[in-house]
């Protein structure tokens, strides 16, 4: 099992982004791929889980050794899978999830996708006074997109993560009207509305 690759990032998509390490390329899923632009061609290290099934072998990609052990909580958790894992990391709110689990805050569990009542409650249930503090998130600047490819590709992070047309077509609406910005910070935003809801 892999705990860390640091390789040269090469290429960024809407669900994972390219490590390259002794010339062979990793594609690991991201929540937020965006999130690396600024370090693009650039070494990185990326803490990463492997999930290996009949079909594939994939690999889950996380900025710090405490974003993977909460992603790695998660996944414990019945009705979790390492798909709606990743969508629940992608926001960056992790005191927010803590505190919602902690204070059994069902409304805010089921606003993330493919977390309905049943799995909120198995979330509380399995790791209610068992998660500590939030993981410290790496804050990173992004290079400044002046067109609007950089929503585009936003918008198509969203429905990597697995939210549906119309609620990505409602977060659109919002973001569509704010000033240019970075992919990252487009999907950091877009995640926002998402929890608003």
């Amino acid at each position: 099992m892999y705990e860390y690759i640091i390789g040269k990032l090469t290429e960024i998509h809407p669900a994972y982004i390219v490590l390259e390490n002794n010339g062979v390329g990793y594609q690991i899923a991201a929540g937020n791929p965006y999130q690396y632009s600024s370090q693009v061609n650039q070494q990185v290290k990326i803490f990463v889980h492997q999930v290996i099934r009949e079909d594939a072998h994939t690999l889950y990609g996380f900025n710090t050794l405490e974003e993977k052990n909460l992603f790695l909580r998660l996944i414990s958790v019945s009705g979790i899978g390492p798909k709606s894992g990743l969508a629940i990391m992608a926001n960056e709110d992790h005191e927010g999830l803590i505190t919602a689990i902690e204070s059994s805050n069902i409304n805010f569990l089921t606003k993330f996708p493919g977390v309905g009542k049943k799995t909120a409650q198995q979330l509380i249930l399995d790791l209610q006074g068992k998660l500590g503090e939030a993981p410290a998130t790496k804050q990173n600047t992004g290079q400044s997109f002046l067109e609007n490819p950089a929503l585009e590709e936003a918008m198509e992070a969203l429905q990597a993560l697995g939210y549906t047309e119309k609620e990505v077509k409602k977060s659109y609406k919002s973001l569509k009207e704010e000033e240019a910005m970075t992919t990252d910070e487009y999907l950091r935003k877009a995640l926002k509305i998402m929890m608003k809801k």
